[in-house]
């Protein structure tokens, strides 16, 4: 069988060199997915030992190599993926990992093993440890699987660069997600330590769906599939979008469940998680996001793939003609779900909070109506003031929270039986890593195996017990910051929010009256946890200069 394999020509080698750098173990299992997928596999299994340093292994059922093309494959600058002078046609590259110095660079900072056959007799073996490689028959089916053990066990700094280890595990689950929402025909499993944390069976995107969620998300969404032409220099180009998007009422605290796949690789592009976000329009709560996954082909010549070093990000040419097809793919596919958010209002106002030492802001408002049951109209003497209910109402429950649990842990509600709680295999390391700071907060939480938790007890200090939802958000906020400066105070502020009133909770006239009153007790009653603003003034000047009155209410 002839070589499929060629070494680049030094041209080349300088235009892609910038991607030879491992960083970290995410990094390695990026290389190794990419080329797996490149090589045809319909299955790929990833089983990681520790923070990925110890060992890390990806297993396929790709067509293979043969001994000649895997001694070629570990050197440096070579690759099937690009004919010998690409270096005028980088940008028209179409798969996934084209950089042939992928496993010449791992080889580079770990030890690395390479079984592989490509349909013959006998496979190969090939191990690289010091720079020094050695080949010798094995016994496989076609595919390959490669084996990276003592990632940067040369590199000192490197592995001390590195989080914990469930912060680097968390890293690797939430790309092996990315890949099968990416390539939702692929089966993927992902191994941590021996127990298997994720499964994708590769049947589509709803598989995908259910294996880096739940049963519940995956029956909530619906399949889009979307062709457009936008204008391109020279005329026009079909543009192909196909996801997943789950319902409104299914939603996250964060936008980090907006994926983003372009041509089946996943990539990082705020832009276009954006659009996604943009398309559910006033679907969504003003402080949630939703759970989506998009893939987007765009017309040939539009992408550039070799922005980013590592792969994480694409060029797009006519990036406004995309996001605006994008955007409306997704609005079209949700205007037939009627899937808005319906909350019951949580009005547990009677409760009084310690009270401080100053006026009361608010104790001569007279409450005269509401508008679009969010807003509540106040009478100030000379002005309008408009009170935003769901942030003044989380103001006070955050104050109340933080008062109940002062320095001590917050109360919990024991749940008999215990509940079963599915997440992403990252929100289940996340769980992990934090598993001292989710005690103290009032969740008792242990892993029940793959991506689900057993919860045992949850938070009770305002006067209702916190469900699993609470669990997700505060799980989300753990995951939004990489080093919060004050982690409990940020999972108070996602507490606090959880049982406010939402948009559409109509408030009675007495409800309403004791809901300032609550504000007016708190010490910063003019904010919300997160630093939105609780109330806006309107003076009586600003109304008459715009109904042309002059100064005087009686002109």
């Amino acid at each position: 069988m002839p070589s499929q394999l060629t070494r680049l020509d030094d041209a080349t080698v300088a235009k892609i060199a910038a991607g030879e750098v491992i960083s970290r173990p995410a990094r390695v299992v990026s290389e190794l997915v990419d080329n797996a997928l490149d090589a045809g596999a319909s299955r790929i299994d990833i089983a990681v030992a520790g923070d990925g340093t110890d060992r890390i292994r990806v297993e396929d059922d790709g067509h293979g190599l043969s001994r000649d093309d895997a001694e070629l494959a570990v050197q440096r600058h070579t690759t099937s993926k690009l004919p010998a002078d690409a270096g005028a046609s980088l940008t028209a590259v179409s798969t996934l990992g084209f950089r042939g110095e992928a496993l010449a660079a791992i080889c580079d900072c770990a030890t690395v093993e390479l079984v592989t056959n490509d349909g013959d007799a006998a496979g190969t073996t090939l191990r690289v440890e010091n720079g020094e490689p050695t080949v010798a028959d094995a016994a496989r089916g076609q595919g390959t699987t490669v084996t990276v053990t003592d990632l940067f066990a040369d590199r000192p700094a490197r592995r001390e660069s590195l989080a914990g280890p469930a912060a680097e595990f968390s890293r690797i689950s939430d790309l092996v997600a990315d890949y099968a929402f990416a390539q939702p025909d692929v089966s993927f499993s992902l191994s941590h330590d021996g127990t298997k944390t994720f499964s994708a069976a590769g049947g589509g995107l709803r598989d995908a769906l259910l294996g880096v969620y739940d049963a519940d998300v995956a029956r909530n969404a619906t399949v889009v599939e979307h062709a457009t032409d936008i204008d391109i220099e020279g005329g026009t180009g079909s543009l192909d979008l196909r996801g997943i998007l789950a319902y409104p009422s299914v939603t996250r605290a964060t936008r980090e469940h907006v994926r983003i796949s372009v041509a089946g690789r996943p990539v990082s592009d705020s832009g276009l998680r954006q659009a996604v976000i943009d398309g559910y329009g006033s679907l969504l709560p003003g402080d949630q996001y939703p759970i989506a996954a998009v893939d987007i082909e765009p017309p040939a010549g539009v992408v550039d793939p070799n922005v980013h070093p590592a792969k994480q990000r694409v060029g797009l040419r006519y990036r406004d003609a995309i996001e605006a097809a994008v955007e409306t793919a997704v609005s079209e596919a949700l205007s037939t779900a009627d899937a808005r958010r319906a909350d019951a209002a949580a009005t547990d106002l009677t409760t009084e909070l310690d009270s401080v030492d100053r006026t009361d802001p608010f104790a001569d408002l007279r409450v005269i109506g509401s508008f679009r049951e969010l807003y509540l109209l106040c009478e100030d003497d000379d002005a309008l003031l408009v009170i935003d209910q769901h942030a003044a109402h989380e103001r006070v429950n955050y104050e109340r929270l933080q008062a109940t649990v002062a320095d001590d842990a917050i109360p919990t509600a024991t749940l008999d039986p215990p509940e079963s709680v599915s997440v992403s295999p990252a929100a289940a390391s996340i769980a992990e890593q934090h598993a001292d700071l989710l005690a103290y907060l009032g969740f008792d939480v242990e892993s029940f195996g793959g991506g689900t938790l057993r919860v045992s007890a949850v938070p009770a200090p305002l006067g209702r017990v916190a469900d699993a939802d609470a669990l997700r958000t505060t799980l989300d906020a753990l995951a939004a910051e990489e080093s919060p400066a004050n982690p409990r105070d940020a999972i108070l502020a996602e507490l606090a929010c959880h049982p406010s009133l939402k948009a559409g909770a109509e408030l009675s006239l007495e409800d309403a009256e004791q809901l300032l009153e609550r504000l007016g007790e708190c010490e910063q009653p003019f904010a919300c946890p997160h630093g939105r603003p609780t109330v806006c003034s309107i003076d009586e000047t600003t109304l008459a200069a715009g109904f042309d009155r002059g100064s005087t209410r009686f002109e």
